[in-house]
């Protein structure tokens, strides 16, 4: 019995951990970029756009694809900050806990 206590407040302590690991990764803004800085794209730890930044010289029409490109690159770049962000804070939560490997929680 002393043993499904001591896991229900393993739970309970796991629960308010992530419930502030999602608080923070609500607040964590990263930036991606490409073109040496020339496209910068700011997201939430949670993915959400926040921001955009393009250098006024790649704003012509002809250079428009490249421009759509460069974007992207900057969204994927952040994205991919975020993410890892996302999984370091989540690693921390779950550290010591006996959980099997290859496992993603609550995502």
């Amino acid at each position: 019995m002393k043993d499904i206590m001591n896991m229900m407040k393993a739970a309970g302590e796991m629960k308010a951990k992530m419930e502030a690991m999602q608080a923070e990764l609500a607040e964590l803004v990263v930036e991606g970029q490409s073109g040496g800085g020339m496209v910068r794209v700011s997201l939430s730890g949670k993915g959400e756009m926040k921001g955009i930044k393009i250098d006024p010289s790649l704003l012509k029409p002809e250079d428009a694809e490249m421009v759509e490109d460069l974007i992207i690159a900057a969204f994927n770049d952040a994205k991919g900050k975020s993410e890892a962000e996302a999984q370091r804070k989540m690693a921390d939560v779950t550290s010591g806990l006996p959980i099997p490997p290859g496992m993603k929680l609550p995502f």
